[in-house]
């Protein structure tokens, strides 16, 4: 963050000072919501949720560094030198004071969000943009009501262009992020069953994802799934300029001629409405032509050439636990999709591993969470599709997971194994581990299936 006096943060968010502090001129160049990793002269926001009040660390803070803080109530006492600033609600005030500073920038934003893909799209199309401008992106998988205000107070005057991912658990949540943000461009990656135990329904989720809108500029630029049938039914509704991408005839952007080393890239021709070119994508699964088409439609819109595009695609790096290739001795690889699942991405998933180069494929699977009542039958669909995928062994773990082990049991997946815990997996992996394997390890994040990622690094040595 750009340095701000104290009183234009006390004008941004309503606050008033409390204690006997008076030096309201004096400067803060950084906002944190961490006492443990507290830096000197930074502002502490201590945050309240159902199970915690960061309220009880402000001393700590104060102590570790942190020149001040907000509050939500009176103190019983004042630690000299540090200022206090009372505010109605922490988590508002750190959102108003984003939206403030955000307007001290006055650059393009892209927001983006979707049941699947968007952490790897948001990466993608800030690889493409990065080519010609300097890029503020979501690190990481900051993209909800705190990670993106702390996002936005990361910019500075070098930044040209924001890449935004906004994630949602409930309805409200988009709205509230998209006021922040006021994106001119937005993306939409697809509508799946992530979250479908809070929405009910995929109309549902649409209709919550939609809140995009709410704050979009009035001539925002609009690229979505033109493959995904509910996203397709929204440039009838909306006064946007909306451009498709996907394989399908007749979309604004598509790829065509895709093929894969089955290692660790494919390549395939971009059509676009102004020609096409070749591409070379660093990953793996038909899926990667979503990210891939949506970043050439942002770096179209933003000048870029083709050759720049083509090269930020090159450049493309994923989040950690995102489809991690890792290559071992005796030409073993591990996937590493450990950061989150859903039905659909475990699919896309399933089906990198279906194609990948090696004579021994073993999907190590975990639970997804918040699916509701439709979380066994959506399981199983995963088992049965490991059975179409051709898939040779599966190794179950977790509660939820028996179901994709009796499907797949039932659906000819030669090797079924199913272990409760992840302790009980390893020696599993152990056993099944070989020469010429490649080996998926997914689970929703709340497994922490990169335990099973790093045992399997203990267990193999590096190529």
């Amino acid at each position: 963050m750009e340095p701000m006096s104290i009183r234009e943060i006390m004008q941004a968010v309503g606050g008033r000072l409390l204690g006997e502090f008076g030096d309201i001129n004096r400067m803060v160049g950084r906002v944190e919501t961490d006492s443990r990793t507290i830096h000197a002269g930074s502002l502490f926001v201590p945050l309240v949720g159902e199970r915690f009040d960061g309220h009880a660390y402000i001393n700590a803070a104060l102590e570790g560094g942190a020149a001040g803080c907000f509050t939500q109530r009176e103190r019983e006492s004042y630690l000299p030198g540090k200022f206090y600033i009372k505010v109605d609600s922490t988590q508002k005030a750190l959102r108003d004071l984003a939206k403030y500073y955000k307007k001290k920038f006055p650059i393009p934003v892209v927001a983006l969000t979707g049941s699947v893909g968007k952490t790897t799209t948001k990466d993608m199309v800030a690889a493409v943009l990065g080519e010609k401008y300097k890029v503020l992106k979501t690190e990481g998988n900051l993209n909800n009501e705190i990670g993106v205000p702390m996002t936005l107070l990361r910019l500075n005057h070098e930044h040209e262009i924001a890449v935004l991912e906004l994630g949602m658990n409930h309805a409200g949540e988009i709205d509230y992020l998209s006021a922040i943000v006021e994106p001119d461009v937005v993306l939409m990656t697809n509508i799946g069953d992530s979250h479908i135990e809070h929405f009910g329904s995929r109309e549902k989720i649409l209709e919550a994802k939609s809140e995009i809108f709410h704050h979009a500029k009035s001539d925002a630029f609009v690229v979505i799934n033109g493959d995904d049938p509910l996203l397709n039914t929204l440039p009838a509704k909306l006064p946007y300029r909306f451009v498709r991408v996907g394989g399908s005839e007749g979309l604004d952007y598509r790829a065509v001629d895709l093929e894969s080393d089955g290692k660790s890239r494919m390549t395939c021709k971009v059509e676009t409405p102004h020609g096409q070119f070749q591409v070379e994508i660093p990953a793996l699964g038909d899926h990667m032509i979503y990210p891939t088409l949506m970043a050439t439609a942002v770096g179209e819109h933003f000048g870029l050439d083709w050759a720049q595009i083509a090269d930020g695609v090159l450049h493309f790096a994923p989040t950690k636990m995102r489809m991690n290739l890792l290559h071992r001795a005796d030409d073993i690889t591990i996937l590493n999709d450990t950061y989150n699942a859903n039905p659909q991405s475990m699919r896309a998933a399933v089906e990198v591993l279906s194609g990948a180069r090696g004579e021994y494929k073993a999907a190590v699977l975990g639970d997804m969470f918040e699916l509701g009542p439709l979380a066994p039958a959506l399981h199983a669909g995963v088992g049965e599709y490991l059975g179409r995928a051709g898939v040779d062994c599966l190794v179950a773990v977790g509660e939820l997971a028996r179901h994709i082990y009796d499907a797949a049991k039932a659906t000819h997946v030669k090797e079924c194994y199913y272990c409760a815990t992840k302790e009980e997996a390893k020696p599993v992996l152990e056993g099944i581990l070989r020469p010429h394997a490649t080996i998926l390890v997914k689970a929703s994040r709340g497994m922490a299936m990169e335990e099973l990622v790093d045992y399997l690094l203990k267990i193999t040595k590096e190529s």
